[in-house]
């Protein structure tokens, strides 16, 4: 009876348990991720400061201004967006942290369909 009341208090205590989330590790800094699309998997490398995000994919660049809605929500806008499709605001929410990652959920403006990734810090 003992051993039950002990494993039910430490199941109790534990079972609820969130990870802390410490979003503010990872609002500057240069950011690794990959992205599956179809069968192909993608390496985007991005570089952020508070209020930019230069993002390097496939040998080319480009810049978005930030907008933080808070510690763990911004709002990305391209700078110089060539289509109407990249006029498009993108809301980014880190959902977990680890040590040097932080996994996110990111979709356009307005909409509800989101995607998933997860970023590596690297400097």
């Amino acid at each position: 009876m003992r051993i039950l009341l002990v494993l039910m208090g430490y199941f109790l205590c534990t079972g609820c348990y969130e990870k802390q989330r410490v979003c503010s590790d990872f609002r500057t800094g240069t950011f690794e991720f990959e992205a599956l699309s179809g069968t192909e998997v993608f390496k985007t490398t991005i570089t952020r400061n508070d209020s930019i995000e230069i993002d390097f994919f496939q040998g080319k660049s480009d810049t978005s201004s930030i907008r933080w809605i808070n510690d763990c929500e911004y709002v990305l806008k391209k700078i110089n967006p060539k289509n109407q499709a990249e006029k498009k605001a993108i809301l980014i929410k880190i959902l977990t942290t680890d040590k040097d990652d932080y996994t996110f959920e990111f979709s356009e403006v307005g909409k509800t369909q989101k995607s998933k990734a997860t970023a590596r810090k690297i400097k």
